[in-house]
């Protein structure tokens, strides 16, 4: 038998065997954990609970804006207060309003203390329930507010002879020349109380409710996560989390208040610990056959791994080829075959990438002998720009100048960062050579924020822009506007009035290699730019453009406030 059969055959036995095991055992674990007490528990009973408190919110809203609002109800509160009446006419107004108020609360059960709240002298008004004498809206666990309604709770009921827990709210009633009035009210908070009760864990699961800034509003567990306090590390966008041994999970509401359940990390992984115990047992079961095997394999093998070792430290000694020594297990002698004949075309690459590094050094030396002095070339330029002037030859005379000025930037700044001073400057340049080089006329608008004047940037990030706008599109009396501007970034835009360009030809300007390989112009492209912004800010950089075919191209560049690292 060979060696791959032998193999194969011990590690089926070896390790199929284990693995179905473990496999069937795992699966109906993990299922009974996590589908029937975390997704079915813990996350069905948050939004039964969020759903329950949002129904009782809502249903507080709607009823109080009818005693706030309600034009019957405004109109009765204005004649109580403010209407000229004799003592009879008011006492039956105030009770045709109280009938009202009944009314109002009588249709909707949920709905059970409630009054009128004047502010201004901390008086009670049209109560349909006696109210505790330490009734105090600065008490009240503030749960939301928005929209001129401030809702409070869970908290202790404010009427004499109920003790329940409920929620309540405080809205300003709308009456003219009033704003001191407010009507408050409170619902029944049984049913969520049920359903913060109930749970799947068998009463080791507990609930707290939080306010929109993370505040807790009402805790089942105090000694940990006290009312009052913000809840531990809030984070609006985390939905679950680890405290001091608790897992939590959170159900936010449209509303921006939420819900969160928490267990004892000791509950949370009590079934799991068990199913880590069942599967150490079985896989110590295994480990002794697995063991036992490789043995087994160990003893098959360990003449011929011999032999492969020899092999690799006589490779390292000498590059003189050898004869691997057999093993008679065909696939190890094809192995060592193998292995000979890697050997061999390893020390022949070894040679090669000698040869090839020779003639590196061989290339370096014959490029520095080739190699012309930035200086030298600047000076000539200069000499002969004193010649064309005097001769009279002024515009040949300010082409050379700006030429030189061009190539003293490029080249006497090599490997350097720049500043947006040094890039407008070189941009107006490279526009004289243009407009004195082209045969029709075109108008180029600078305007720069000096504040960002001697802000550090990769060089010659301007120029591409700008000759982008020249090479497509931009013909007799065009215009060019070049604008820098600081806001929460440096934002660069350059807009003409050329011909515009298709998508397919922005596509090939920013991505295509072998546009930037043309060497129009300058010969620094549009993707040098992408390029050097990638390298230089990573994703903290924009290059965009917006092209219509007619119309116009604008270019805009993004780059962040603090500038170039002078170190890049």
């Amino acid at each position: 038998m060979t060696l791959k059969r032998r193999i194969f055959l011990i590690f089926i036995i070896s390790s199929l065997v284990p693995f179905v095991s473990i496999f069937f055992i795992s699966n109906y674990t993990i299922d009974h954990i996590f589908d029937n007490k975390i997704d079915s528990g813990i996350k069905s009973n948050l939004r039964q609970v969020e759903l329950s408190l949002e129904n009782t919110i809502s249903n507080l809203n709607h009823v109080s804006q009818y005693l706030a609002y309600g034009e019957s109800v405004i109109k009765q509160l204005d004649d109580v207060w403010y209407r000229p009446m004799d003592a009879y006419q008011r006492v039956q107004a105030r009770t045709q309003l109280k009938r009202e108020l009944n009314m109002v609360t009588f249709t909707n059960p949920s709905i059970g203390l409630s009054f009128y709240y004047i502010k201004d002298n901390d008086k009670i008004e049209f109560e349909n329930f006696p109210v505790k004498q330490a009734f105090s809206l600065k008490s009240l666990p503030l749960l939301a507010q928005y929209y001129g309604i401030t809702y409070f709770g869970p908290h202790q009921s404010m009427n004499e002879y109920d003790d329940q827990v409920v929620l309540s709210a405080l809205r300003k009633v709308g009456l003219p020349d009033r704003d001191d009035v407010y009507v408050y009210m409170e619902s029944g908070f049984s049913l969520t109380q049920n359903l913060l009760d109930s749970s799947e864990y068998g009463g080791s699961l507990s609930h707290l409710i939080l306010d929109g800034n993370g505040r807790i509003a009402y805790s089942e567990k105090p000694h940990i996560f006290a009312a009052g306090n913000p809840f531990p590390g809030f984070d609006k966008e985390a939905e679950t989390g680890l405290f001091k041994g608790y897992h939590w999970f959170r159900q936010t509401s449209n509303q921006g208040w939420s819900v969160v359940s928490i267990i004892s990390e000791t509950d949370y992984n009590k079934e799991k610990n068990r199913w880590i115990l069942q599967i150490i047992l079985v896989s110590l079961v295994f480990l002794n056959l697995t063991i036992l095997f490789a043995w087994l394999l160990w003893k098959m093998v360990y003449r011929p791994l011999n032999i492969f070792h020899a092999e690799i430290k006589s490779m390292s000694r000498n590059r003189s080829p050898s004869q691997p020594v057999p093993t008679k297990i065909p696939e190890f002698d094809q192995l060592l075959r193998k292995f000979s004949e890697m050997k061999d075309q390893i020390w022949n690459l070894f040679n090669e990438n000698e040869r090839k590094e020779k003639n590196r050094l061989d290339l370096e030396v014959e490029k520095l002998l080739y190699q012309i002095n930035p200086h030298f070339l600047m000076n000539t330029l200069d000499t002969v720009h004193w010649l064309a002037m005097m001769n009279g030859q002024k515009e040949i005379g300010r082409l050379v100048k700006s030429l030189n000025k061009l190539l003293f930037y490029n080249l006497g700044k090599l490997g350097q960062v720049s500043t947006i001073r040094e890039e407008i400057d070189a941009l107006r340049q490279y526009l004289v050579l243009q407009q004195i080089r082209y045969d029709f006329k075109f108008d180029v608008r600078i305007e720069v924020d000096d504040s960002i004047l001697e802000m550090t940037v990769p060089r010659f990030i301007l120029q591409p822009l700008v000759e982008n706008s020249l090479y497509h599109g931009v013909s007799d009396d065009g215009n060019i506007n070049v604008s820098v501007k600081r806001g929460e970034d440096v934002v660069i835009t350059i807009e003409d009035n050329g011909a515009g360009m298709s998508e397919e030809t922005i596509r090939k300007l920013l991505n295509d290699r072998t546009v930037a390989q043309e060497k129009i112009g300058m010969g620094i492209g549009m993707n040098y730019v992408r390029r050097i912004l990638e390298a230089r800010y990573e994703n903290k950089a924009r290059l965009e453009i917006r092209s219509e075919i007619g119309k116009g191209t604008q270019v805009v560049l993004t780059l962040p406030l603090n500038g170039v690292d002078m170190a890049s």
